[in-house]
């Protein structure tokens, strides 16, 4: 406790430092250094003010996700806030705290209980509990309505995004933004306040927050239950509320909703942890790119690249691929110009690291060559057969490919152990996940530095390994095979869509299909032929066939699954059904439910049989970040563990398929794919 927490006397201020790295998070010992350090200089004749401040980078980050993880196991129990909070706001002497870095869930709370507040202008406050599943619980609920009025606290608490020092400032929430250094402007501050100023005792007035309750998802339970929260302190003295607040976050805490939360916000930090690749694997400094095919996937791609400060060279094989492409980049720069996410020059600087080209011109300077080419194995094969003659020796070779051999790609160079998969999600300047598929005889660095530049792109990188569609794409087919079949059989594309939504996706599969393009899927069924046999029942014998032969590519073409009005919203379309459906069936949105998400499962079962994801967890997280799989639900094999894998195996039997030899055996033993997952 005394390591975690110290103070020192500054003339007749006292100063708490909070020292626990990396995040100041509040653990164990933390809240009763805090509170022991208040009692201690309140006592001293000498000290009129104390100052709270964070040691090394931030303040006070959060809460001990940990520790909550070990109260819902029933191992442990909350750490006691209230205390600590109390002897702040209890304390004879005015407390000021100093904010850096930043100050969210817990550390907010903490902040709040303090007489007065400073920040620095860079700083960031925030309560984002419901990213976990949970509401703030300690008085963040109850204290921040007081501070900022409740329509600013329930838009902060419901939808958990941290607002700047300024929009703090502007809100009431802090005092005083601080420039130059902020223990010496702090304590400066101190010298200048009045008295305490107590938070609890501050008035709350009512406001309408209908609004805010209109835009949250209805299935979501912490927001709507963080929005009760911060609408009791308007109705309740401040200790009922706080009772409120405990009993509502406890009901969050113990949630299945909070539980695949909490899984998702721990397993992308298990992704990055391969065992086979050591933390001090060597890898290859990233300075220059290039980028082949300025399509769709290679102009996102280069964005990212350029988002990161990294120089990108772009090549396409005519100036008209070129213009389209470069123009799409500008159109997309100008849309985060126009929402205020960048400014003009920001944009301007991007678009700059971007050197469009139609030679091969300084590519032999590259340190990583994406190619973003056609999805046709032998156009790949050449494109490596070319840039494997310019690359220099240390180059990686990337492949964007989503479906396709990378060892088949690897081949057609003299080097196939600098050669990696990369597999880019469309948009790839925003979206979060890149599948980073490694070959037969992909050394180690070259992992090790596709997993690196993903973080520097501030992405989520999931190490799997060589096989048809890798592990997305390879479940998605079994997917999309189901909701077409659904269609035949009787649903609407429209019901099929909406009853996925309602379930949590983000989008459809139908959606989703005229979104990517069904000539994209029928090229796909071209290259992979054994992948889709001409069988009755099967992707090749229904939908996307017959759609690509009407020549109803999707979105693109105005008519997919859907027709599309110009600004293309989806319409349905009964052509569609005279197209392919064969029967009329009623079919419930259970049944849409249990077989799409359980053919998921079931072929996930399959990809972790195989060794071509490595762990549950992977498979969840490229899920959750590349497909829209619903956070709240953590995942489709986390799902599969909280919904009971003998109850999905018993499914599988009755619809007629042939279960995963891993869900039959994890299902006969009553155990989960997690308690399987090998060490």
């Amino acid at each position: 406790m005394e390591h975690l927490v110290t103070f020192s006397i500054h003339g007749d201020i006292g100063v708490i430092a909070i020292n626990n790295p990396p995040v100041n998070a509040l653990s164990s010992g933390v809240p009763e250094g805090i509170k022991a350090a208040v009692h201690a200089l309140e006592a001293r004749p000498d000290v009129r003010v104390i100052v709270v401040i964070g040691g090394g980078r931030t303040f006070v980050a959060g809460a001990d996700i940990n520790e909550f993880v070990e109260v819902i196991a029933g191992r442990g129990t909350m750490p006691a806030l209230h205390p600590a909070l109390f002897a702040i706001e209890d304390c004879a002497k005015p407390v000021v705290m100093a904010i850096h870095g930043t100050a969210l869930g817990g550390g907010l709370e903490l902040a709040m209980a303090g007489h007065y507040r400073v920040a620095t202008a860079d700083a960031q406050v925030g309560q984002p509990e419901v990213k976990i599943g949970l509401i703030p619980g300690a008085g963040g609920t109850q204290r921040l309505p007081r501070l900022a009025g409740v329509a600013k606290a329930a838009e902060m608490c419901a939808f958990g995004e941290p607002i700047s020092a300024r929009e703090a400032l502007d809100a009431g929430i802090i005092d005083k933004i601080v420039d130059g250094d902020l223990l010496e402007g702090a304590i400066a501050f101190a010298r200048s306040v009045p008295g305490t100023r107590r938070t609890r005792d501050l008035p709350v007035t009512p406001a309408d927050t209908s609004e805010i309750r209109r835009k949250l998802r209805p299935n979501l339970m912490a927001p709507l239950a963080a929005l009760d929260a911060v609408e009791a302190a308007a109705t309740m003295p401040f200790e009922e509320g706080l009772r409120r607040e405990r009993e509502i976050f406890e009901r969050c805490l113990h949630s299945d909703q909070c539980k695949a939360l909490i899984h998702a916000f721990f397993a992308e930090r298990a992704v990055a942890k391969i065992p086979d690749i050591p933390k001090d694997t060597p890898v290859y400094p990233i300075r220059q790119a290039a980028v082949v095919g300025a399509g769709t996937m290679g102009g996102g791609i280069a964005m990212a690249l350029a988002n990161a400060g990294i120089p990108v060279r772009l090549k396409d094989t005519d100036q008209a691929a070129l213009d389209r492409g470069l123009a799409t980049i500008r159109k997309n720069y100008e849309r985060s110009v126009k929402s205020g996410r960048l400014t003009a020059s920001a944009a301007e600087e991007r678009i700059a690291r971007i050197a469009p080209q139609i030679g091969w011109e300084g590519f032999e300077q590259a340190d990583i060559i994406i190619e973003a080419v056609f999805e046709s194995l032998a156009l790949k094969k050449e494109v490596f057969a070319a840039i494997e003659k310019l690359a220099k020796a240390e180059c990686v070779l990337a492949s964007n490919t989503s479906t396709l051999d990378m060892d088949a790609i690897a081949a057609a160079t003299s080097r196939p152990q600098m050669v990696i998969g990369t597999h880019f999600f469309s948009p790839a300047n925003v979206m979060r996940l890149v599948e980073i598929v490694r070959g037969k005889v992909t050394e180690k660095p070259v992992i090790a530095t596709a997993m690196a530049l993903a973080k520097s792109l501030k992405k989520v990188g999931v190490v799997v390994r060589n096989g048809f569609g890798f592990v997305g794409n390879r479940m998605m087919f079994p997917y999309m095979e189901q909701a077409q079949l659904l269609v035949e059989e009787g649903a609407t594309p429209e019901q099929v869509d909406r009853a996925l939504t309602d379930f949590g996706m983000a989008m459809g599969p139908f959606g989703v299909a005229d979104l990517s393009g069904i000539d994209v899927f029928w090229r796909i069924m071209q290259e992979f032929p054994q992948e889709f046999p001409a069988a009755a029942g099967s992707m090749r014998a229904s939908g996307i066939e017959k759609l690509y032969a009407a020549g109803r590519y999707g979105q693109k073409t105005g008519a997919g699954w859907y027709r599309y009005d110009q600004n293309r919203k989806s319409i349905p379309d009964p052509d569609v059904l005279a197209l392919v459906q064969k029967g009329n069936r009623a079919i419930s949105d259970q049944e849409i439910v249990e077989r799409c998400i359980y053919a998921l499962v079931n072929e996930g079962a399959k990809v972790l049989e195989e060794g071509i994801a490595l762990r549950p967890v992977d498979i969840d997280v490229i899920y959750l970040t590349g497909y829209g799989f619903p956070a709240y639900r953590g995942g489709p094999m986390f799902y599969a563990d909280m919904v009971g894998l003998q109850g999905i195996y018993d499914r599988v039997l009755q619809f007629g398929w042939k279960p995963a030899a891993l869900l039959e055996r994890v299902a006969r033993e009553g155990k989960t794919f997690a308690a399987n997952e090998r060490p």
